[in-house]
């Protein structure tokens, strides 16, 4: 049985430099051709980075070389591969796919559309909420993760991003650390008036201070967990489709794809927000999950302890010796991230 989309490749891999943002820096990555999708992963750790579907991968420089692609049309990422026969497997299946849609499915979509655009208006004129909770519900993740890049471009125009190589890497492997496989990618701003955000996608942004004002990457692990917490209580793209409108929305649920335009000032308006309150017990529950004493969040959300009492005296690792995050090399150079 093979593992890629091409017989003739049972495992085809290949190295390349990816941006994950316009404004952020290229990196070497390790990129496997799978099955049905590309995976872009961090040759030293072997972290998952990105997984780009192949239907949807496109060639923004038909022709020149190194070949360049991005997962959409409105993705923020870019891949550059140099790799003639991982170039070579990717025309051939993109070929295979613009040569497998004949007309009939064009009338077919056409009609899907039209059905959709009919249910959507009429949810929408009935039940504005309701055409904003189908709609995320029916995202796949490489939608959720395109939005969520477009929501943190947004972000970040208000309050810059620490983007140290170093750094960033240091904290990729913390988020592997406390959240495993399906790790959120945590990066951290440069101002800003919130502590830590949630974005569709999986993202969290946590607050330059909450590094460099501590004594180790415990305060931002704590919040980091907290934000996780918050993300899975309320799914964070209904607070973006809310912001964007009913039109965009509609225009999202029909063709799957969101205007840049709808993003704009969502950022600004998140970074306002008041965060909402999270049960204790679940805190504890997942402090304790990921062996992450809960007091030294708790000190920095209420020095005097009063208001959040209940996480000092019920810390899961008070009476257990927790390993240490992260090596001291690595926490140097996260604390050194926003020095570039």
């Amino acid at each position: 049985m093979r593992s890629t989309a091409l017989k003739q490749f049972a495992k085809l891999e290949a190295t390349g430099l990816w941006r994950e943002a316009p404004e952020l820096q290229r990196r070497e990555v390790i990129v496997a051709f799978g099955e049905s999708s590309l995976t872009i992963s961090d040759p030293r750790s072997e972290l998952a980075l990105s997984h780009w579907s192949l239907p949807a991968v496109e060639r923004l420089n038909p022709g020149e070389e190194p070949a360049l692609y991005a997962p959409g049309q409105d993705a923020l990422e870019t891949l550059e591969l140099d790799d003639a026969l991982m170039v070579e497997a990717l025309e051939k299946v993109r070929n295979a796919l613009a040569a497998d849609r004949p007309n009939p499915g064009r009338l077919r979509g056409s009609l899907l559309f039209g059905a959709s655009a009919v249910i959507a208006l009429v949810m929408g004129a009935l039940l504005p909420g309701a055409l904003v909770n189908h709609t995320a519900s029916m995202l796949p993740p490489a939608s959720r993760l395109a939005i969520g890049r477009m929501a943190l471009a947004d972000l970040t125009q208000v309050t810059g991003l620490c983007t140290d190589p170093s750094g960033q890497a240091a904290l990729d492997r913390l988020s592997a650390r406390l959240f495993g496989p399906t790790a959120p990618k945590i990066v951290i701003l440069r101002e800003g008036q919130a502590r830590a955000l949630h974005l569709p996608g999986g993202f969290i942004a946590l607050h330059r201070s909450l590094i460099e004002s501590a004594s180790g990457p415990e305060v931002a692990a704590g919040f980091a967990l907290v934000e996780e917490s918050r993300a899975k209580a309320t799914d964070p793209m209904l607070g973006l489709l809310n912001h964007a409108g009913f039109f965009a929305t509609l225009h999202l649920l029909t063709s799957g794809e969101l205007e840049p335009e709808a993003v704009q000032g969502y950022g600004r308006s998140l970074s306002l927000q008041t965060p909402a309150p999270v049960n204790t017990e679940t805190l504890l529950a997942r402090f304790g999950q990921a062996q992450l004493p809960s007091t030294p969040y708790a000190r920095v959300v209420d020095p005097s302890g009063e208001s959040v009492l209940p996480l000092i005296e019920a810390d899961p690792m008070a009476r257990r010796e927790a390993l240490p995050l992260m090596p001291d090399a690595d926490w140097l150079s996260l604390q050194a991230i926003c020095a570039d």
